[in-house]
């Protein structure tokens, strides 16, 4: 079923065995799935895939479970490319497309991340999971440990919105609340994870998040044809989306599934915390963690971030750029984004949306281009931020 044949660091190059249970590899960096292509090019046509049932292991070769028993689903993936047209008349843009990740199973695109994690660490023998969360990586986490019948850990900062507390601890699992950021959880899980015999699958530091994350690469290539849109707009937190599109496209390439042609991708920050536009401004390849981070979008309220360098590197190589927005451009464009399509974006979603106008002033996307932005959740979870006035 999958053609999973081992993991690399991301730094050295390095190899390790993809049946054992992997965080970070020796040298600190995230480990990348790697797959027999040749084989996969030789066994699976992008034409079967119109025989497929509509979820993301349509693309189940180059995903990390071995076998149909071991997946752990809830339908994720295969979500809405929308053709905005009302959006894109009012944003200046005549070729908008919004994919509306909201509609996954736990209303956002942590969904597919959660789906290959989880599937892969009970596969390998995990049965206690622990993740630090801004609020939706907790409740997909909470969610498919639930359907899987394994423990669940949530670490949230204690402001994060209501209704990812509600959620967590609905589907059981067991929610602690942090004083400060997504980074202080983590560092709780860092210091209790061996006494507690958790597996940890926080962002980029297990190495099949990505793999389900990429998945919104292979989609935007089938729904639009195998021939990919000039730029992606992405609202950047961890990153992992963004990295693993980028790594989605360069194994469609090799499978021969689109040309050599890459969409410029680009990031949105939030103006309090920023760190990837601060870093690509500056021309460094990592980025120094933000102080006192604040945002109205939960989900871009990440200071630092392990894959720092891979997403930098995805958004130079491609030509694209990284960019912040207040949180007063982020809840108007929250505003028009509902106003003009029916579909209440995550603030994470705004940003993306007030992220294309910064770009589109600058000159750094064109009227006429095809654009894909990304709306990454449901502003149904973040009700007190439209409450807001």
């Amino acid at each position: 079923m999958s053609f999973l044949t081992h993991l690399e660091c991301s730094r050295t190059g390095q190899q390790y065995d993809p049946r054992q249970l992997h965080n970070l590899s020796a040298d600190g960096a995230p480990l990348l799935a790697r797959y027999d292509l040749e084989r996969v090019a030789g066994s699976l046509k992008k034409s079967d895939l119109q025989q497929r049932p509509p979820h993301m292991w349509r693309y189940h070769e180059v995903l990390p479970v071995g076998s149909p028993e071991e997946i752990v689903s809830l339908g994720e993936g295969y979500t809405p490319l929308h053709r905005a047209e009302r959006l894109g008349a009012w944003a200046g843009c005549s070729h908008l497309y919004i994919k509306d990740e909201s509609l996954n199973p736990t209303g956002s695109f942590k969904a597919r991340g959660m789906a290959t994690a989880v599937s892969a660490a009970r596969a390998r023998g995990a049965r206690r999971l622990a993740v630090p969360s801004a609020g939706n990586a907790g409740g997909a986490l909470a969610a498919y440990a639930a359907a899987a019948g394994l423990e669940a850990f949530v670490f949230m900062p204690r402001d994060v919105p209501l209704a990812f507390q509600v959620e967590c601890r609905a589907c059981g699992a067991q929610v602690e609340l942090i004083e400060g950021l997504i980074s202080d959880c983590g560092r709780v899980v860092a210091q209790r994870k061996e006494a507690e015999g958790w597996f940890e699958v926080s962002t980029l530091k297990e190495p099949y998040r990505v793999e389900g994350k990429k998945t919104m690469g292979y989609e935007l290539a089938e729904q639009l044809g195998w021939e990919l849109p000039e730029a992606v707009i992405y609202p950047t937190g961890g990153g992992t989306g963004l990295i693993g599109m980028w790594k989605a496209f360069a194994e469609m390439e090799q499978l021969g599934w689109i040309g050599a042609r890459r969409p410029r991708m680009f990031s949105v920050q939030a103006a309090g915390c920023a760190p990837i536009v601060r870093a690509f401004e500056q021309g460094e390849e990592r980025a120094v963690p933000w102080e006192k981070a604040h945002t109205v979008a939960a989900g871009l309220r990440v200071p630092g971030a392990v894959g720092d360098f891979l997403m930098l590197r995805a958004i130079r190589q491609s030509g694209g750029a990284a960019v912040a927005v207040s949180d007063e451009e982020i809840m108007d464009a929250c505003r028009h984004f509902a106003r003009c399509t029916g579909i209440l974006p995550a603030p994470e979603g705004g940003a993306a949306l007030a992220g294309l106008l910064a770009l589109k002033e600058r000159g750094l996307v064109g009227a006429g281009e095809r654009i894909a932005l990304f709306n990454t959740g449901s502003g149904y979870k973040y009700l007190e931020a439209f409450s807001l006035p």
